[in-house]
């Protein structure tokens, strides 16, 4: 499993080089463009500066910034002993030096994402239509997986490739608007000789095909190390049907209109963007084909180790997803039985509602006539209760 994770990271380097490479490239370029006689190093600091600006937010708290934006709030265990006990034991499973952080987001969608540069500022939200709709054993297998994105440092990678892509598509669109309102005085400009045009041509194209190569790279990083996150899942729990079940419920949810921030988009378990129908599928894709994940994942048997999940794959994928090598010695983990029975979804609607509540501070007032009233935090003065009509005095 090191070996794994080590080789996995040494991909994530490589990717970032490539994004940067692609970042240092457009800066160059575009710097020509504008100065043939030394523009180049200013081109290439300005794309510098532009990242490390965006680097630096992110290290100084990119993980909250993330959370605000899915309008996420905190949990803590007295509010969801339930999820709570749920993500110690896949603390406990994937051997991270420290508990994530738990947060629920208030959306009818079943999904969950998790964020955090290391496991002592990781954190990992749900939304509430995944407490409702999800069983224990469910539940369980989403929160290993995005347990096993923090324990495989893909949260560290998704953060720093996005911050890396971002200041791409930010110096692309700088230098392409500069261009049009520059039209005038480069038409004039005829004596600068073939070379030049040249430049100017390979400036204007790297412009355009930049940001969609460094999305190209990104989606594709992406769509592999959600496999490694269900493999991982499945060895945390030994029962991949738990997370295949969860997938499934997740993919046939009905479609909501609320709307994702596209940063985020690629860090939930399954693409939200996609599931209100702007799926896109080949190298555009930022997550693998849900069915193809629960076919791997049911096609497992009784092997719920690495090597079983690799085995599952290959048949599926005709390929490998790691190296042989460092599966050797890697021996098959029993499987266990399912721990709990379908989930009622009205009574975990309620529950998961509750939850919100409790979060957000509300009171429970309690009526003569057995009707339980919420109040939010702060409230006072006089209330109706809507069964009975009766009127009382909340302080």
């Amino acid at each position: 499993m090191w070996e794994l994770i080590q080789s996995n990271r040494r991909k994530s380097v490589l990717l970032l080089v490539m994004l940067a490479t692609v970042l240092v490239g457009l800066g160059y370029f575009a710097g020509y463009f504008w100065n043939p006689r030394g523009g180049q190093l200013f081109g290439v600091l300005v794309a510098l500066a532009i990242w490390a600006f965006m680097m630096l937010s992110a290290f100084g708290g990119g993980e909250r910034i993330l959370l605000a934006t899915a309008g996420a709030r905190e949990v803590k265990p007295e509010d969801a002993p339930q999820l709570y006990n749920i993500l110690e034991e896949m603390k406990i499973a994937s051997g991270i030096s420290a508990l994530p952080r738990l947060f629920i987001v208030d959306s009818a969608e079943p999904n969950a994402f998790a964020v955090g540069l290391k496991p002592d500022r990781s954190a990992v939200a749900v939304t509430t239509g995944l407490l409702a709709r999800l069983n224990r054993d469910e539940l369980q297998g989403v929160i290993g997986h995005e347990v096993a994105h923090i324990n495989n440092r893909d949260t560290l990678f998704m953060t720093l490739a996005g911050v890396t892509v971002g200041a791409v598509v930010i110096l692309a669109d700088l230098f392409l608007r500069g261009l049009w309102f520059s039209s005038g005085r480069r038409r004039r400009s005829r004596d600068e000789g073939q070379l030049a045009l040249i430049m100017l041509i390979v400036a204007i194209v790297l412009a355009i095909l930049a940001p969609l190569l460094a999305q190209l790279i990104y989606f594709a990083c992406s769509r592999k190390r959600e496999y490694m996150a269900d493999a991982c899942s499945a060895q945390y729990t030994r029962y991949p049907e738990g997370l295949a079940s969860a997938l499934e419920k997740i993919a046939s949810a009905p479609l909501r209109t609320r709307e994702v921030n596209r940063v985020l988009a690629p860090m939930y378990i399954v693409n939200p963007l996609a599931s209100r129908g702007r799926r896109v599928v080949g190298l555009f894709s930022t997550h693998p084909p849900v069915e193809e994940r629960i076919r791997i994942l049911r096609s497992m048997g009784g092997d719920t180790s690495l090597a079983g999940y690799e085995e599952a794959y290959r048949r599926l994928r005709k390929e490998p997803l790691v190296a042989a090598a460092m599966l050797q010695g890697v021996q098959p983990m029993e499987p266990r039985a399912p721990t709990t029975q379908a989930a009622d979804e009205r009574r975990q609607w309620r529950a998961a509602r509750d939850l919100l509540h409790r979060v957000d501070g509300y009171r429970t007032i309690e009526c003569g006539c057995g009707m339980r009233i919420k109040v939010p935090a702060g409230f006072s003065g006089r209330l109706n209760c809507p069964r009975c009509g009766r009127e009382s005095a909340v302080g």
